[in-house]
């Protein structure tokens, strides 16, 4: 059971990462350099698909 908590928590992390990263990207980054918000957003899109993997690691 404290796997699973742990996998929570990380989930979380992740997501949570994902809408700083997404937020960031889109009003604060891209009036510098619009090819790292691209990248930024990039990033972004491939946590989400991480996070639910990392979620429901060790289950059966």
């Amino acid at each position: 059971m404290a796997r699973r908590y742990d996998n929570r928590k990380l989930y979380i992390i992740l997501m949570g990462s994902c809408l700083v990263l997404i937020g960031l990207a889109w009003f604060v980054v891209r009036l510098f350099s619009v090819p790292v918000a691209i990248g930024m957003s990039a990033v972004a899109a491939v946590l989400p698909p991480v996070a639910v993997i990392v979620a429901n690691w060790g289950q059966d």
